[in-house]
């Protein structure tokens, strides 16, 4: 009887963006049912785990908008052996990053004071909610990543053949068909 063959195990989380990514990890379909059999999920919003705990490859999407963004990654990267930027907002700050060319006050005064944002408004203080970087920043900019898969969002296709080839122990490698950066 052979061994039981050791399943990695595999953080994900989303910071600063739409989820767009994780809908595209899901858009893998089936192959999820084979991959299943090849990982082990550790902190992810498919199972719900809330810190994460040594991993051999961590999947961030979403680029970082708060003091809670750059500790959620900081611990991934402390944690995790392989680190993978997934998506535009991970990779450039996407979306998120279009507030940039304006100053954190004047945002926070257009949503919560103008006559366009919310009656008898205030902006918020609350010890329980992050604090906002002046800027979004794409998560490099903070810690290492080993490898990025573009896209608005990226493919399922395109996570799963990065997936396969570190699992195979091959360096991931995306081709024609498979990269896009929109």
């Amino acid at each position: 009887m052979s061994a039981p063959v050791k399943k990695l195990r595999v953080a994900t989380t989303s910071l600063a963006g739409c989820f767009g990514c994780h809908m595209s990890f899901l858009d893998i379909d089936e192959r999820l049912l084979h991959l299943v059999e090849l990982i082990e999920f550790d902190r992810s919003p498919l199972t719900d785990i809330k810190t994460c705990g040594p991993c051999d490859i961590g999947i961030i999407e979403g680029g970082l908008c708060n003091a809670e963004n750059v500790h959620v990654l900081r611990e991934f990267r402390a944690n995790c052996t392989t680190l993978i930027a997934l998506g535009a907002c991970a990779i450039n700050g996407g979306l998120p990053a279009q507030r940039n060319h304006l100053a954190l006050s004047t945002i926070l005064e257009e949503v919560y004071h103008a006559q366009h944002g919310l009656v008898d408004g205030f902006i918020p203080n609350d010890p329980e909610l992050p604090l906002p970087l002046n800027q979004v920043h794409p998560i490099h900019e903070v810690v290492k990543i080993d490898y990025f898969i573009p896209g608005c969002p990226p493919s399922g296709d395109a996570i799963w053949k990065v997936l396969t080839d570190l699992l195979a122990g091959r360096e991931p490698e995306l081709g024609h068909g498979l990269i896009h950066y929109d």
